[in-house]
This record gives C-alpha cells, structure tokens and sequence, in this order.
C-alpha cells in the first residue's frame, strides 16, 4: 500500500502516551506504518554504503510485514519457531481449534491433554503457559510495549522464561513496527548479510548487532531489505 499521510497519524492516534521523564518510554514510538516508511528508510540507507544500493536494486520495495499485536501474535511467532511457513500454519490452525478462544485464560486452564493434541511440542507448551502466567500476574505487560524502547521490550519480554531474543525481537519488528528493531539471531537475515556485504561466514548474532550500529535508526527497514533479499538469492537457487 501506498501511504496517504494519514496512515501513521492514525496508527499513532490509538497508542497510549507514555509518561514523562523515563528513559524506557518515548512520547510516541518510531515506527514502520506503511510503505512511505520503507520508502524513507531506504533511502537513508543507500547514503550509507554501496551495498545497499545493491540490495535495493535487487529486492525493490520489501514487503511491509506488518502483523496485529498482543497475545495471539505472540503465540503465532512462539509456534513458528524453526519451523517452515507451511508447518507453522498447520500448527497454528490446531492451537486455534484447540484452545479456543486463544487467551491466556484458556492456556492456563488448558489440560496437558489438551496441549499435546494442540500440536505444540513440549518447550512450546511451557513456553505458552510461561506467558500466559506471566501475563494473568501482571509481568507481561503487552499492551505496555506499544510505546516503549527497544531495550525495554527486549529486556521485558525475555524475562520470561521460554521467550528469547529471537522471539523479543520479531515481535518488536512485525507486530510493534518499531522502525529501528534489529533480528539479529535470524538465520535469514545472517545468510542475506553475508552474502550483499561479501562476507567470509555467516556473522553471528553478535557481530551482525554491531555491524547493524551503522544502520540506526533505520535497522526496521534493513531487517526487511535483508529478508527480501534472502528471498531473492533462494528464487535463484530454485529452492
């Protein structure tokens, strides 16, 4: 879609402001709203270094990715983990059938029968349960990440047992929009990067985090040109 002006003025107009005076809370989040916001983002990027001219000429205008936020969201990306789109899918679809509605009050109340004709292998079942917990106790504040920091929904979200960077950092990428989220950890991501920088290897999460520095405050944008072109390479593979 093409931004109208108004996209991310409506966007913002249902967030909650934040309070004043905290380093963890900003008066209203940057974030990806639409594909104006790409537009810009790319352009800052293809100042920095010829390689992204490159991947932008490859990839054009990446897909926006964006996704609803809060619970069944976080539970969406809890089952995709390491597995294939369409196996996701399948899984998901029997969560829902399942564990119906899909809240953190029916998670907890679900039986361990129940979890294991869901489909979820035993680390997701107690990740999902970690969360749901976590969220009946107050803890997990999902509706309070909406407008804050990188850091502090990192540092909040993982402090949950069973949620780890990779997931912290998808939601704050697809379902926040933050407009500088980073998914370092993402195997996708790593290959891209080491193939559009000409790398020797794989850069690990931490090494593609401090080559990313220079991608601030734009890393929203890259992580998308970065899947986009890793979607490309696999076209021309015929994978």
């Amino acid at each position: 879609m093409v931004c109208d002006g108004d996209c991310k003025e409506n966007l913002r107009a249902i967030l909650p402001r934040c309070g004043a005076g905290t380093t963890d809370r900003c008066d209203i989040m940057p974030i990806i709203a639409c594909d104006a916001d790409l537009e810009e983002g790319m352009a800052a990027l293809a100042l920095l270094q010829p390689e992204w001219r490159a991947i932008i000429a490859r990839t054009g205008l990446p897909q926006l990715r964006r996704r609803a936020s809060g619970f069944e969201a976080l539970v969406s990306i809890v089952v995709g983990q390491q597995l294939s789109v369409a196996s996701a899918r399948a899984v998901l679809a029997r969560v829902e059938s399942v564990l119906t509605p899909l809240t953190p009050e029916r998670i907890l109340a679900a039986t361990d029968e129940e979890m294991r004709l869901s489909g979820l292998s035993r680390p997701k079942q107690k990740t999902l349960r970690a969360v749901a917990a976590a969220i009946d106790a107050g803890e997990l504040d999902l509706a309070g990440l909406e407008t804050a920091s990188p850091e502090f929904v990192h540092r909040h979200m993982t402090a949950v047992s069973g949620i780890g960077p990779w997931t912290a950092d998808i939601y704050l990428l697809l379902c926040l929009g933050h407009r500088d989220g980073f998914a370092a950890g993402d195997l996708a991501i790593q290959e891209a990067a080491r193939v559009a920088f000409g790398l020797e290897a794989r850069p690990k999460a931490a090494e593609l985090t401090a080559m990313a520095e220079a991608w601030r405050p734009w890393r929203g944008v890259a992580a998308r040109l970065l899947w986009a072109y890793y979607a490309a390479l696999k076209r021309r593979e015929g994978i």
